[in-house]
């Protein structure tokens, strides 16, 4: 190294390369590491530009005596030291075909000459560029040139360790995001099943994720009326959790008013489509069983599969939705069902449609056929044995294939 660079900016190598290796934040990592090359090559200003390989652009998230600027990666003296991954020298910014003028003009900043410094890591991947401006005495020299490579390769490790720290750290929050999210979700489901005179009614539950859009729900109306739902938000995660939660609280907010069926499912219609985005949607079913007049009266807006096997024939009828799928259009009407008539025996079934969707590895749906058979063998068992005879033909079936869709059922069979 020349006498142009003295001992002491190889102590600022040094101490950078200290407070790097103590910063745990990636903000005042690139503060320092911009400083420091302000410093060690004697310049004006200092920039840097990270590299955000999706969109191919390079970001100033720090720009120390300018503000933020965006530009295509291929553009400009920056973006050739990203795709050459090469230190770039212009010693007359103005006579340089490749230098922007505009950020000058809107700055009002003079541009004279520019090193521009790849931010690399050891196998090659860029990061992004550590831009000096104006070399205080001259222009910058081949000399300038060693040391910048030094220092980016210095940097490009150093901001490729914060960004895994990062990304570590964003990972473990949005882990015990989950897992809230899941605990909130479970704790608003029922915690037993309703023990009825005269009827044996069951819920059941399984998240394709650690959260998901399904749920169901049963709570009292009066001593003789039981409210009864089942809902699928779009989507799995967070977002269709969420939408599940708020479904649940405005049904027994609304329900619980006195309203009758239509009245709930037209409000709550009205407010989805008022709070939920473009392409989210909720189907349900919700309706009251009259246990004395053994009687179902309920709405379904866009769900199923809905069966009622009956006793007395052996036979399975399937039940169309009474209207749209909620949070689609404000006035579309969600009407009566007509009434499920419970005689001794007799089971309505309320799925998901995660059950019939699950495929195989070929690629063939499990159906409502083969879910059709399973009741008809099973129908002698109690409501939660049933549920679980039902998901393990499912998993039979799958073949090892993934649950990739959230399951949850509701049975309802009269002694």
């Amino acid at each position: 190294m020349s006498n142009n660079h003295s001992d002491h900016d190889l102590d600022i190598l040094i101490d950078v390369a200290q407070r790097m290796s103590r910063s745990f934040e990636l903000g005042p990592l690139l503060e320092t590491i911009a400083e420091a090359g302000r410093a060690v090559l004697r310049c004006d200003r200092a920039s840097i530009f990270l590299y955000d390989r999706d969109k191919d652009e390079l970001c100033s998230t720090v720009a120390i005596g300018t503000g933020e600027i965006r530009f295509s990666a291929r553009r400009g003296i920056a973006g050739e030291s990203v795709h050459r991954r090469a230190v770039v020298i212009v010693p007359d910014a103005y006579a340089d075909p490749r230098f922007n003028l505009e950020i000058d003009r809107q700055t009002g900043y003079r541009t004279r000459n520019i090193l521009s410094i790849p931010l690399l890591v050891p196998d090659g991947e860029v990061l992004g560029v550590l831009q000096l401006l104006n070399k205080n005495a001259g222009s910058f020299t081949s000399e300038d040139e060693k040391l910048a490579a030094a220092l980016g390769a210095l940097t490009g490790i150093a901001i490729k360790r914060q960004m895994l720290l990062d990304e570590a750290a964003e990972k473990q929050r949005l882990e015990r995001e989950l897992d809230l999210a899941r605990e909130i979700q479970l704790g608003l489901l029922p915690g037993a099943n309703p023990t009825l005179k005269g009827f044996d009614v069951a819920g059941w539950n399984r998240s394709a994720g650690r959260t998901g859009g399904d749920y169901y729900d049963f709570f009292p109306l009066s001593e003789d009326r039981l409210a009864i739902a089942v809902a699928d938000a779009t989507g799995h995660g967070i977002g269709p959790a969420l939408i599940a939660v708020q479904c649940r609280a405005m049904l027994r907010a609304i329900t619980g008013n006195g309203n009758n069926l239509t009245a709930v499912a037209d409000k709550i219609n009205h407010l989805l489509c008022k709070d939920l985005s473009c392409g989210r949607f909720v189907t349900t079913c919700f309706g009251v069983l009259d246990i004395p007049d053994a009687c179902f009266h309920y709405v379904s807006a866009g769900h199923g599969p809905l069966l009622l096997y009956r006793r007395q024939t052996d036979e399975v009828q399937t039940f169309a939705a009474t209207g749209l799928p909620m949070g689609v259009i404000p006035d579309s009407p969600i009407n009566l069902a007509d009434p499920i008539d419970f005689r001794s025996g007799d089971l309505f079934v309320l799925l998901t449609d995660g059950f019939v969707e699950w495929s195989r590895p070929d690629g063939e749906l499990y159906g409502e056929a083969r879910l059709i058979e399973v009741l008809r063998r099973h129908v002698r068992q109690s409501c939660p044995e049933l549920i679980q005879t039902i998901y393990r033909d499912v998993i039979r079936f799958a073949e090892g294939s993934p649950q990739t869709d959230d399951l949850t059922a509701v049975l309802i069979k009269r002694d």
